[in-house]
């Protein structure tokens, strides 16, 4: 099964884990709920993940130069955080917060593409679970709602105050994880808060269609998306 982790950058995370302790392997615990999602208690901390069915949809957007040129994705099933990772999740898998604003609740910040990479090494092992970043593929088509679209510019509605925290209401600080509407697929904060790592290069789009992409094999630096706290409303769209 694939779990996409969206992990924060600089500010953004999606679901992480603890330092691996042998000892409390045996404390993990699983469950299905009757939509797909599976939740997870893992040495105490508690996280969802949302089931995402597959489907396809036109990634990108006319609109903004770096989104250019719309095409056609399709995607196959997987799971996505349904908030971003918090800061009592990474230090229960990691054993340390790096956070520069601190908060058990908010969204974990500061950290690499690299350390991100430790994180779900450890969570995989923890679990046993198969835990990495999304592809940006998978991160758009999340924020954008799914199969269940109704086409919004925000994750969840026309109007970001209601579905994200940015420049505009803010308060110049990041803010607990959740406390924003959800989109139509049930998962918070895809836009503004922290901005969040896929697993992708960056590099420009191809016009032709593309079944579950991963993007370039080479490049100068890793997606992020989603904007955050400190990004004007522009710039917290799902096609940003």
């Amino acid at each position: 099964v694939f779990y996409a982790i969206l992990i924060l950058f600089d500010a953004l995370l999606y679901y992480c884990f603890r330092r691996v302790v042998t000892a409390q392997i045996m404390e993990n615990r699983t469950s299905t709920s009757q939509n797909g999602n599976r939740a997870f208690n893992v040495c105490g901390v508690e996280f969802i993940m949302v089931y995402v069915e597959g489907g396809t949809y036109v990634m990108g957007s006319d609109d903004t130069g770096s989104a250019k040129p719309v095409h056609k994705v399709t995607l196959s099933d997987y799971y996505i955080g349904e908030t971003e990772v918090t800061q009592k999740l990474w230090k229960a898998v990691m054993g340390s917060n790096p956070a520069k604003i601190k908060g058990k609740n908010c969204p974990v910040e500061n950290v690499s593409w690299n350390d991100c990479q430790e994180f779900i090494g450890k969570l995989n092992e923890l679990t046993g679970e198969n835990f990495c970043l999304p592809t940006e593929a998978q991160w758009e088509f999340a924020a954008r709602g799914g199969n269940y679209s109704k086409g919004y510019k925000y994750s969840g509605s026309n109007d970001i105050d209601v579905v994200a925290w940015c420049w505009r209401n803010s308060y110049e600080m990041i803010h607990p994880v959740g406390t924003k509407l959800a989109n139509e697929l049930g998962i918070y904060d895809m836009n503004g808060n922290v901005r969040e790592w896929c697993s992708d290069w960056y590099g420009e789009y191809l016009s032709v269609a593309l079944t579950d992409p991963t993007g370039p094999l080479s490049g100068s630096y890793r997606v992020n998306r989603g904007g955050g706290w400190n990004y004007d409303s522009a710039n917290c769209r799902c096609a940003y």
